[in-house]
């Protein structure tokens, strides 16, 4: 007992020395204003890693909101473009297509004024498809001088044909029956061999012609893609306009004649514009 006793007072003057020590040293550094230094820093150190944090979260805010306003000015200046570029388009398209009614119109006018006899362009403004007696309709009547039974031309790529002639004549329309309507009949020849015979049509504008009276000898002189006309007889037409092309020939036992496929020289799918012939009268214009 009496050994533990002297064992603690010898290291308790030991502690106290190093207590001493280190009160003399806090007194000091605190006279020599160390520990207030010392605190400024920390406290400077502390605010300005507070500021930083601040001012990041700050300016990420507001760059993340720059970023979503530039996002839509940049979308909008996107869209507008977008718009403008379609717009262009439809500009382009639309003076494509000017140009190509323009140089169709000027084909016409310049086929028109090209003819001897007096003539009248039109436009086909409606036309009956589901009728196998098909009629077209164009915005030209009498008070423009059309007249019943006038023969129609067209002039479509580069080439004249045959479209039928007026049937039904009101003021300021009139109405035409086409080659390929049913009851349509025109006399015509072969162009090349001058064999005669009647075109007539097949009931729609998808069906080849068929002329028929062509005597069966001439089947040799024949060829696919000869040019059937016009004969001009009666003075019902004009002469040699052409009707159609030879596509098929046909020979029947029982008959003493061809049967003679055509396909139309005018494309009706794609005809919009005619010109009405007046067979009795000179061109006035072919003289300006």
């Amino acid at each position: 007992m009496s050994e533990k006793e002297n064992s603690f007072r010898f290291r308790f003057p030991e502690f106290l020395l190093i207590g001493l020590l280190l009160i003399s040293n806090i007194v000091l550094n605190f006279s020599g204003g160390g520990f207030i230094l010392n605190l400024k820093k920390i406290g400077f150190s502390a605010f300005s890693t507070v500021e930083k944090g601040v001012h990041f979260v700050v300016h990420g805010i507001s760059d993340t909101f720059n970023s979503v306003k530039e996002l839509k000015r940049l979308k909008k200046d996107y869209n507008e473009l977008v718009l403008k570029l379609e717009n262009y388009e439809k500009m382009q398209r639309s003076n494509a297509d000017i140009r190509k009614e323009n140089e169709r119109l000027r084909e016409q006018l310049d086929f028109s004024i090209s003819m001897d006899e007096q003539n009248f362009p039109a436009q086909i403004i409606s036309r009956d498809f589901d009728n196998v007696y098909a009629y077209l309709t164009i915005d030209k009547g009498s008070v423009n001088g059309i007249r019943k039974n006038m023969p129609v031309v067209a002039y479509q790529n580069g080439n004249q044909g045959l479209v039928g002639k007026v049937v039904q004549v009101g003021t300021f329309t009139s109405q035409i029956m086409p080659v390929y309507n049913l009851d349509y009949i025109v006399s015509a020849r072969i162009q090349n061999s001058r064999d005669l015979g009647l075109v007539n049509g097949n009931g729609s504008q998808d069906n080849p012609l068929l002329m028929q009276y062509i005597r069966k000898k001439v089947a040799e002189e024949l060829s696919y893609g000869d040019i059937v006309v016009t004969s001009g007889e009666n003075d019902n037409y004009l002469k040699d306009i052409p009707i159609g092309t030879i596509s098929k020939i046909i020979s029947l036992d029982y008959n003493s004649s061809l049967n003679i496929e055509l396909t139309p020289i005018i494309d009706f799918s794609r005809l919009e514009n005619v010109i009405v012939v007046n067979q009795k009268q000179l061109n006035d214009r072919k003289a300006e």
